[in-house]
């Protein structure tokens, strides 16, 4: 019987009006348990019958839009062509803004190093893939319609040297996203108002999100902005119940990153944000599903 209530209960959340839904997003992939901006964890998110996939993009030297967080090849989760592992003081020299595609998905492995911070993920020798591959693994999800929300990894100090000008870089994101059709299903994120700005420019019913780091105010970022975006996703320490209300009532959706203790998940919840990103989107799934 118990088994019975649990399944309708994921049933409701996943078949709602999409609109009316909470919001629960797999960050990069379903990090928690899988390698993180991976094929095999995004599938593994999408086995969830979650609704987001939150994911991170670069562009290699052949302008090819890469899922990954770092236009480098980083010390946490790479090793370098021979197997060894990658330090912490030469990753940036791993630039794949200088390599081909090719050469990225052929002689880096992403998925075997074991994660210090999520000692549970599965370890399977992975490559970074394409935004385009994560997005036809979304659409031949049969059962539901996915939603992407992807981050542009850009730095004014990035400009010229892990990645294109901005206005290039939002280009070819942009790009990816018209060809396969899903323009009204993705959202574009990111920390650097610049990238925001051009994406609105570029295709200006895109769904922007404002990205806010712990150490920025909300307000303040807000309205550096030209325009309103649609999303806030501020780090979750900065919200409270009060800012998140004033904040709906003008309009603005809430959702914070990435929340992956039961206590803060629960806490989020309770204050009614309208969704959650969690490198645990199970945990997520499971709480929002006993508040019923």
């Amino acid at each position: 019987m118990m088994r019975y209530l649990w399944l309708l209960c994921v049933i409701c959340l996943t078949s709602c009006n999409s609109d009316e839904v909470f919001d629960i997003q797999g960050h990069r992939g379903y990090r928690g348990l899988y390698p993180e901006n991976s094929l095999l964890g995004f599938k593994k998110a999408l086995d969830l019958n979650i609704q987001t996939l939150e994911l991170d993009v670069v562009i290699s030297k052949d302008y090819e839009v890469v899922v990954s967080h770092e236009p480098f090849m980083s010390h946490e989760i790479a090793l370098d062509p021979f197997g060894n592992e990658i330090l912490k003081n030469n990753e940036t020299t791993f630039n794949m803004y200088a390599m081909t595609y090719d050469s990225i998905k052929r002689y880096y492995d992403c998925g075997t190093k074991p994660h210090t911070r999520f000692p549970l993920q599965e370890k399977v020798k992975l490559s970074k893939p394409l935004l385009e591959e994560v997005i036809d693994l979304g659409e031949h999800k049969s059962n539901q319609t996915i939603r992407y929300n992807i981050e542009i990894k850009s730095k004014p100090e990035y400009d010229g040297i892990y990645t294109p000008q901005v206005n290039h870089f939002v280009q070819l994101v942009l790009n990816v996203i018209k060809s396969k059709g899903v323009e009204n299903r993705v959202i574009i994120q990111s920390f650097d108002l610049r990238a925001l700005e051009e994406a609105k420019r570029q295709n200006e019913t895109i769904q922007i999100a404002l990205l806010v780091d712990e150490n920025e105010s909300i307000a303040t970022k807000l309205s550096a902005l030209s325009f309103s975006p649609e999303i806030i996703s501020p780090n979750f320490k900065l919200l409270n119940q009060q800012i998140i209300s004033n904040y709906q009532e003008e309009g603005f959706k809430i959702i914070p990153w990435t929340v992956n203790e039961i206590g803060d998940i629960n806490l989020m919840i309770d204050y009614k944000v309208d969704g959650i990103i969690s490198d645990y989107p199970n945990r997520v799934l499971q709480l929002k599903t006993l508040k019923k």
